[in-house]
């Protein structure tokens, strides 16, 4: 498994509508494992493969051990959505320490195959539905930023755009933290 760099703001990879996967082969099953590596060396709770420059539909979701399993989404579609929502901050990973509050379904029903090319279906609820949505609009080239208004919106891409004042580039390196250590 390996940690690969993350895409950040401004990398157009983050809007392009990601491919279907063919057949899930070893790549496909190497690409979910480095995205449960990135995603974990990162400490986040979900990540598409566009988030590591791969513009295909692959995500995997992880919100902790209390939620478990771990989901692989390759090709993953929402088949229903409850009308009940919650409104709650989010961030991503791609966008390092800029949050918003998005209002998003309480509860969906999710098809996606698994690691091993599995066709399933399962209902969700809760901050797994969530995250779950959060990738998903990845996938679809969505940022949760375009689920805020847009003076909102605007207000944290300029933050965002001053936290960056010197840097270029819209790659990021994930470094994990040496064992044993918290």
């Amino acid at each position: 498994m390996t940690v690969r760099k993350l895409h950040l703001l401004g990398s157009p990879v983050l809007r392009r509508p990601a491919t279907p996967v063919a057949a899930v082969d070893d790549a496909v099953r190497e690409l979910v494992d480095d995205l449960f590596e990135t995603m974990r060396a990162a400490k986040g709770v979900g990540l598409a493969a566009n988030q590591v420059g791969v513009a295909q539909r692959i995500a995997v979701v992880d919100v902790g051990e209390e939620f478990p399993p771990p989901l692989v989404l390759v090709n993953p579609r929402i088949v229903q959505a409850s009308d009940v929502t919650e409104t709650a901050e989010e961030g991503c990973l791609s966008i390092p320490d800029i949050y918003g509050d998005v209002e998003r379904s309480l509860a969906v029903t999710l098809e996606a195959l698994d690691r091993d090319g599995r066709p399933y279906r399962t209902e969700l609820s809760g901050f797994k539905a969530r995250a779950v949505q959060h990738e998903i609009d990845h996938l679809d080239g969505i940022l949760f930023l375009d689920h805020l208004s847009a003076v909102k919106r605007h207000l944290l891409i300029a933050k965002w755009k001053r936290s960056r004042k010197g840097q270029s580039g819209y790659i990021k390196d994930v470094t994990p933290e040496p064992a044993g250590e918290l």
